[in-house]
């Protein structure tokens, strides 16, 4: 097992030092002078101009940029924002935490809903209730994130009336956070009606980001159980006379778990660049958002260090996949 993650753990380093190149490059394409945006277009003297390419890095070859950004990641140095002055690392663990929540609780409605219904579709297949399934599962992959999310909210919010249009909770409640989780956190505040504000803010944020994983898991589901239902040992578990509860949930789920995983996996990667454009609409104030207004503004020291840190967390998160697969199909190991 041990050999296994240290396996697992050396593909990781090519990947960051790939990924670091990537986003190092990203932001060197952006439209814009980064100079510019921090000293302003008007009034900046050639001098100045000059002065602040120099004490930035900027006036170095772009090869001896990047080991120098390499170095500073590796020392655990992200930079700092050229907007607020503030390390990138403090802006982001101080905004992580509602983009996590978030994340955590689209992937919560996703699993529940996506792998039983792709368990159904599969026993039921060819019903209505299988082409119902796939056809709203297509129809939800395949809806703009941007789009969906207006609709929720003129629906729900302005027609309706049901749930709040943006924030994390409503504007009366006033405590310090102690977790950043607006869940926990309004649940051990002792103020009245602080958890119901935070949850009504969830709903609809979380349906949307949600959505797209949902589908993938509910298809990936069905597929997987499609093609263990027609196994010798499937159809062996049958001939015995064990009941229909059994045979799926003991023998054909269990062994379809492992693509279902996999999916699940994957579609962190999914939550994290649906949550740029999720919390964009809803205003929630997560790394999202946050990243979206770095690039406005040009910050590019914030876009790459946090696109490198998105993809730390993503990578750790496959890591932990590749661990389980090792747990549920201990036969993995030896490969």
């Amino acid at each position: 097992m041990l050999s296994y993650i240290l396996r697992k753990l050396a593909l990781i380093i090519p990947t960051f030092i790939g990924i670091s190149i990537c986003a190092f490059a990203f932001v060197r394409l952006l439209p814009g002078d980064p100079i510019l945006a921090m000293a302003g277009e008007h009034g900046v003297t050639p001098e100045r101009y000059a002065e602040l390419r120099e004490a930035f890095g900027y006036n170095l070859p772009i090869w001896q940029q990047y080991l120098s950004y390499l170095g500073q990641v590796l020392t655990g140095d992200f930079g700092v924002s050229v907007a607020t002055k503030r390390p990138v690392v403090t802006e982001f663990s101080a905004l992580f935490p509602a983009t996590l929540e978030l994340a955590i609780v689209a992937l919560i409605i996703s699993v529940l809903i996506g792998i039983p219904a792709g368990i159904f579709a599969a026993i039921k297949r060819g019903s209505w209730f299988d082409q119902a399934t796939m056809g709203v599962a297509l129809t939800g992959y395949s809806m703009p994130i941007f789009w969906w999310g207006l609709l929720l909210i003129i629906f729900f919010s302005g027609y309706l009336g049901w749930t709040p249009v943006s924030g994390r909770i409503g504007l009366q409640y006033f405590f310090r956070p102690t977790t950043g989780f607006m869940l926990i956190d309004s649940l051990i505040s002792g103020k009245a009606g602080a958890f119901r504000s935070a949850v009504s803010h969830l709903i609809l944020p979380s349906i949307v980001l949600a959505t797209i994983p949902l589908a993938v898991i509910a298809r990936q589901t069905r597929s997987a159980m499609l093609e263990v239902l027609g196994e010798d040992y499937v159809r062996t578990a049958r001939a015995k006379g064990l009941t229909p509860r059994r045979v799926v949930g003991l023998h054909a789920f269990r062994n379809a778990l492992i693509p279902v995983v996999t999916t699940i996996g994957l579609q962190v990667g999914t939550l994290m660049a649906g949550a740029i454009l999720t919390e964009t609409i809803f205003s929630w104030p997560g790394i999202g958002k946050w990243m979206i207004e770095a690039i406005s503004k040009r910050d590019y020291v914030v876009v790459q260090s946090g696109l490198l840190i998105i993809a730390l967390i993503v990578m750790a998160v496959n890591l932990i996949v590749d661990v389980l697969y090792a747990v549920i199909n201990p036969r993995i190991r030896v490969h």
